[in-house]
């Protein structure tokens, strides 16, 4: 098992930036593709980023391409995302995910085996 917990969240304004952090413990960190995921009031939780176990390969949201990068430290078993030009609409509770080496495609949270508690991140327009 691995256990995943989100910090980085808060409140900020319009046009700002944050940095999402998520830490890992447990079984060996680095075989694992790590996904964020969001998930505002009312709304089904949606794909933001991921990234391989290989740091090879990251996939984006159309809305957040071009202004969230996602990156990964082994060493530090930490994975981030990085959040410029927030918009109102980037309101959610954010969610890191760990999938299996073989876990499916993922842009799908049916890939991932392990979430972290959330973080919110709160953007005033």
């Amino acid at each position: 098992q691995v256990q995943l917990v989100e910090s980085g969240g808060g409140l900020v304004q319009a046009g700002g930036s944050l940095r999402l952090s998520c830490a890992a413990s447990g079984r060996t960190f680095s075989i694992y593709n790590i996904g964020w995921f969001r998930q505002a009031p009312g709304k089904e939780r949606e794909f933001v980023a991921a990234i391989t176990w290989s740091f090879v390969i990251k996939y984006y949201a159309d809305s957040v391409k071009g202004r969230f990068t996602i990156s990964r430290d082994n060493a530090k078993n930490t994975v981030y995302l990085q959040m410029n030009s927030l918009k109102f609409e980037d309101t959610a509770v954010y969610y890191c995910a760990a999938a299996e080496p073989t876990g499916g495609v993922l842009t799908t949270t049916s890939a991932y085996a392990y979430w972290g508690q959330g973080t919110q991140v709160t953007v005033s327009s």
